[in-house]
């Protein structure tokens, strides 16, 4: 079955997942998928449920070369033509160059949250939500990031580290 409407939701972890440990006080990123369901379990209301696969589960500094391999295996590999992936925001756009020089037939949104949705939960959704919306429009097989209210091709925006935030080029 060839999922082109469908969209799969990729987690790699982010900010956008962390949660606060009340044991050691931190905030980590654990192994669940549990933000996203919860953004879509009470926010986006449709019969077609995207489908999530969490993987690697890292903060987007710790991301290597192997895992943005596996990143790209399992995007080739899925019958989803719409993925998102939750990605960290530090390095989303070495990801994003990355899996524009390996995929060409799929539309991809990588998103992420500057704050945890934990602490903030607005940001991250918004940007999901503009993910799954962007891509059940008719746009082109690409690879975009979807972040501080703006979706371009991934070369057109950028994380302004000043201001702290994203900015179309």
């Amino acid at each position: 079955m060839q999922s082109s409407n469908k969209i799969l939701i990729i987690n790699t972890g982010g900010t956008f997942n962390k949660q606060y440990n009340l044991l050691n006080g931190k905030l980590e990123i654990n192994k669940n998928n549990l933000i996203i369901e919860n953004i879509l379990n009470n926010i986006y209301y449709t019969n077609i449920k995207p489908k999530i696969q969490g993987m690697i589960y890292k903060d987007s500094l710790d991301i290597l070369e192997q895992d943005r391999k596996e990143l790209v295996k399992v995007s080739k590999k899925s019958t989803y033509k719409n993925i998102v992936i939750v990605h960290g925001t530090d390095t989303m756009d070495k990801t994003a160059i990355y899996l524009n020089k390996k995929i060409k037939n799929k539309k991809i949104v990588l998103v992420g949250a500057m704050q945890p949705f934990e602490l903030e939960p607005i940001e991250s959704t918004a940007s999901l939500m503009m993910a799954i919306g962007f891509l059940n429009t008719d746009v082109k097989n690409n690879i975009y990031i979807s972040m501080s209210g703006i979706i371009a091709k991934h070369n057109k925006i950028k994380k302004n580290y000043k201001k702290g935030l994203f900015e179309c080029r």
